[in-house]
């Protein structure tokens, strides 16, 4: 007993001595963005508390997009296609801890009323998400296959702070109703669950259409597919990519 007791003490201890860069090591074929392109602009809504939820979402220990390393690379080309016209990604969501899916399930059905989150579902019920598509029980992003993003024009301005006492307008207003966003106005904000929010919508301007025409396009060169009811979730095609649940670390230096 006494060998077991001193075994797990080390072992804990041992843990806590590591080096950060092994204990926030990733499974293999899974990388931080920022190793990949540092100039892609992160804006992780799942760490922070301005997404429809209305909190930061379990296994979001950092801000940092982790994704499959083909994901990465392929995103890495579109950047670089972007900068020749002043225009920067920016990743709203990447690897998706299955936990984080699972408590947005639970919210959904937790009958609670709406807060202030119901700004991004202004003409729906949150218990009606489910059956819409705009929630699932499994997710793509769990794989790292999948991102959520939009477009920044360079120089990228910051962004006002998100303050979660704000009564910000609904998703689907003007963009200086919404919370704050220094990306181009794409005729809805992020995780809008709206039909404005289909990515060929006609309810937006001809600015707004273009802003989007120009995502989908440079996106879709570089092999991403777009799914139609949310202008800024696409996918990228990785044979046989495994769903993880490990929780999302700040990156090693």
């Amino acid at each position: 007993m006494i060998r077991k007791v001193w075994f797990l003490v080390a072992s804990s201890l041992l843990a806590l001595t590591w080096p950060a860069a092994a204990r926030e090591a990733l499974p293999e074929g899974l990388v931080y963005l920022r190793a990949i392109d540092a100039s892609i602009v992160q804006d992780m809504r799942y760490a922070g508390a301005d997404n429809f939820v209305g909190r930061r979402l379990p296994g979001y220990g950092a801000g940092e997009c982790v994704l499959r390393r083909e994901v990465a690379s392929a995103l890495r080309k579109v950047q670089a296609e972007l900068v020749k016209s002043n225009l920067s990604l920016k990743v709203y969501d990447c690897y998706r801890p299955r936990r984080a899916v699972a408590a947005m399930a639970r919210w959904a059905n937790d009958g609670a009323a709406a807060d202030a989150s119901k700004r991004f579902y202004p003409a729906l019920e949150k218990r009606t998400l489910f059956a819409s598509g705009y929630i699932a029980a499994q997710s793509a992003h769990s794989t790292g296959t999948a991102i959520d993003l939009t477009l920044v024009r360079l120089p990228a301005a910051p962004a006002a702070v998100f303050d979660a006492a704000a009564r910000y307008g609904a998703c689907t207003g003007p963009a200086v109703q919404r919370a704050p966003d220094n990306s181009l106005d794409m005729g809805t904000g992020f995780d809008c669950f709206d039909t404005r929010s289909h990515t060929l919508s006609g309810a937006i301007s001809a600015e707004q259409k273009r802003a989007r025409a120009t995502l989908l396009a440079v996106l879709r060169q570089h092999g991403f597919k777009n799914y139609f009811r949310e202008w800024w979730h696409f996918t990228y095609a990785v044979p046989d990519a495994q769903s993880y649940d490990f929780p999302i670390g700040p990156r090693g230096r």
